[in-house]
C-alpha cells in the first residue's frame, strides 16, 4: 500500500461554531470517520489541527507572518492514511465531517525519498 496525505482546508469564517455539546458532536464526527479509517488498517497517521497562525520563510532569510488573512481557505490540520491508489485515498476521503462545513480535503501522494 502507498501513503497519502490529507489535508484539511476551510473557509476560517465558514469553520464551525457553537456551544461547547454542537462543538463536542463535531469532534465526534471526526473520531468517527479517523476510526472508521483505522478499522480498516488503512490509517498511517492520524495527523493533527493545525492552529491558524504561522510563519512563510523565503529566500535571503526573510520571515513574514502568515497564513494570510486576505487567504479564504485555511489548512486547518492533515492525516495519512494507506491506499492502493490516488483513487482508493480519495474515496477514503469523502466521508471527512469538513466537508459538510464547506471545506474539502485535498488527497497527495507521499512520494518517498
Amino acid at each position: 500500500m502507498k501513503e497519502f496525505l490529507f489535508v484539511f482546508r476551510n473557509d476560517y469564517v465558514g469553520a464551525p461554531q457553537g456551544s461547547p455539546e454542537e462543538m463536542q458532536a463535531v469532534t465526534q464526527k471526526w473520531m468517527d470517520w479517523v476510526g472508521g479509517i483505522a478499522a480498516q488498517n488503512k490509517l498511517a497517521d492520524r495527523g493533527n489541527r493545525l492552529f491558524g497562525d504561522g510563519k512563510v520563510v523565503r529566500g535571503n532569510n526573510m520571515i513574514t507572518d502568515g497564513p494570510y488573512t486576505e487567504i479564504k481557505e485555511l489548512i486547518g490540520g492533515y492525516t495519512l492514511v494507506k491506499a492502493e491508489s490516488l483513487e482508493d485515498a480519495a474515496e477514503l476521503a469523502k466521508g471527512c465531517p469538513i466537508l459538510a462545513f464547506g471545506g474539502n480535503v485535498e488527497v497527495r501522494e507521499i512520494n518517498p525519498l
